[in-house]
């Protein structure tokens, strides 16, 4: 049954993609479609996890070709605890997307291009994380580039052509090294599957070993946006619509850090550059988390934050321990259901408050108090406050690098602690000024004009506080004001199915929390199959010495 399944992660979004983009001028159909496909990839995966926590791994030969010879899909607890967090995630984000687009139109996201494109880029994904070969894992990235691409451009606007093309370059930059990597690989190995490559690579010189190695980390880590490799994300990410960022926010950066587990563990077993790893990641906490602190966009500030907590996972990664890994394996899924959920909230944000600098918001707590808790639940689940599962993912990490022991690795442990901390402030910040300062439309006295009426025997001139916030954000920003407009906060309701999608997924970060011990067990059995590597090499094969 495994075998039969393994396939549709990525068969079903594509043929939901052909059926929508040839469904572009009815766009309730385009809507069924996309939402019954994902709503289909959702069962599968979350079957194939079953199956491969009670079976082990599997492999299917796409075609029919012998193996190494064609495509080979694999599915280990790894890959398809990734796909169910990315369909679950896909789903939530395409939900939110389809009550944007009736409230408002489908201005922002046009809907004729906008669902055949999504579902491409969740084939892209489910692809990436079940590619046996570095090649189909090549070209799982290429599909998200070009998904990518024409997500994050939609609208035509200035900033959001500028992302996009900020995007393409670095991606393009990366893809490129990465194809290099794959012809030094084939060159020097005679093939590029990964379970072949796991039994041929320790036969090559160790200085082969060490350029491929360094070649594919330095691909994997742009992907992922690794310290010093990041400074894209943040300036790509929040130009796009709330749906795509979210997205972007919660999956992309998550399919690099995939690809580095699995070929660190299986491909460069011997350690060689873990120490790289985990001097990478403390300089990823640290500047990522010195930039969210700076920032006063929500949308910039959770762009630098994911940027920070990157680092949590290379340093997992960098530990290559079973405690290790399993960290970061449970730290991937929390981190991909926290991220898309508070990029969703920015967007219900952005539409009640007219924007989403804490210069020109206040008072949403009062406007809309289900739009705080929205907020607030991910958000302190992102800082790790106790007992959510941001806490036990950091907790099982420490204890994952003081059992290392070395000072490296106690560095990175104390570096974890300050992080985390650090992140407080800028949550903290867009509680207390976006949800809890007074609202941009009580009157409010502006003191320089009191000052000059007190001075100058004028009468006093009042000032709304939507007023003053805009006056300070023109006077700092005036050509981005004056390229991306701004609105007043609105006082409708805000549209129920968005708001359905955002609160679902605030579910799922509680189910994270509700469901830690059987998710964190799963991460452990994940992580052993990982450093033993003769599971994933006998589901290809089917015996440990094929080469």
């Amino acid at each position: 049954m495994i075998s039969a399944l393994t396939p549709l992660p990525v068969l079903l979004p594509l043929l939901g993609a052909a059926a929508a983009l040839l469904a572009g001028h009815h766009p309730a159909i385009q809507r069924t479609v996309s939402v019954a496909v994902l709503t289909a990839v959702v069962g599968v995966s979350l079957t194939l996890l079953l199956l491969a926590d009670a079976e082990g791994a599997t492999s299917v030969a796409v075609g029919g070709w012998p193996v190494p010879l064609g495509i080979v899909l694999v599915v280990d607890r790894l890959s398809a605890l990734m796909l169910v967090v990315a369909s679950t995630v896909a789903l939530g984000v395409l939900l939110f997307a389809v009550g944007q687009g009736s409230a408002d139109g489908d201005e922002d996201t046009p809907i004729s291009i906008f669902h055949p494109t999504f579902l491409v880029l969740v084939a892209g994904v489910s692809n990436a994380f079940l590619a046996g070969d570095l090649f189909n894992l090549y070209v799982g990235f290429e599909i998200l580039l070009v998904a990518s691409y024409v997500l994050l451009t939609l609208g035509g606007t200035a900033p959001r052509i500028r992302g996009g093309i900020t995007y393409v370059v670095v991606s393009l930059t990366s893809s490129l090294l990465f194809l290099a990597a794959l012809a030094l690989t084939y060159a020097a190995a005679g093939t590029v599957n990964m379970a072949q490559l796991a039994l041929r690579l320790p036969e090559l010189p160790s200085g082969t070993q060490l350029l491929i190695q360094s070649m594919l980390l330095i691909a994997f880590g742009i992907k992922a946006a690794v310290f010093p490799l990041y400074a894209w994300l943040p300036d790509s990410y929040p130009t796009a619509p709330a749906p795509v960022t979210a997205v972007f926010a919660g999956l992309l950066t998550k399919v690099g850090v995939y690809a580095i587990i699995r070929t660190q563990t299986l491909l460069f077993p011997g350690g060689a550059l873990d120490d790289l790893l985990l001097w990478a990641a403390l300089a990823t906490m640290l500047v990522g988390i010195l930039g969210a602190v700076a920032q006063t966009d929500i949308r910039r500030m959770l762009s630098f934050t994911l940027v920070s907590h990157i680092g949590y996972m290379v340093f997992g990664i960098g530990l290559a321990t079973a405690a290790g890994l399993a960290g970061a394996i449970f730290y991937v899924a929390h981190h991909i259901a926290i991220q898309t959920t508070l990029f969703l909230v920015a967007g219900l944000v952005e539409r009640q408050g007219g924007s989403t600098s804490i210069d020109r918001l206040g008072g949403l707590a009062r406007l809309s108090p289900l739009l705080g808790v929205l907020y607030l639940v991910p958000a302190l689940n992102l800082a790790g406050i106790p007992p959510l599962s941001g806490f036990i993912g950091k907790a099982g990490l420490l204890q994952a690098g003081v059992a290392d022991g070395r000072a490296l690795a106690l560095t990175l442990v104390a570096a974890a602690a300050v992080v985390s901390l650090l992140t407080l402030i800028p949550v903290a910040r867009v509680w207390t000024r976006a949800f809890w300062r007074a609202t941009p439309g009580e009157v409010v006295p502006d003191s320089g004009a009191v000052a000059s009426g007190l001075g100058g025997g004028q009468a006093p001139v009042e000032q709304t506080a939507w007023e003053r916030h805009q006056a300070v954000a023109t006077a700092a920003h005036p050509a981005d004001l004056a390229e991306q407009g701004t609105r007043e906060p609105s006082d409708r309701p805000m549209p129920p199915l968005m708001v359905a999608a955002t609160a679902g997924m605030v579910g799922v970060t509680v189910a994270l929390t509700v469901l830690a011990g059987p998710l964190y067990g799963l991460a452990d059995r994940a992580s052993a199959d990982l450093l033993e590597r003769t599971p994933y090499i006998t589901a290809v094969f089917g015996t440990e010495g094929s080469g």
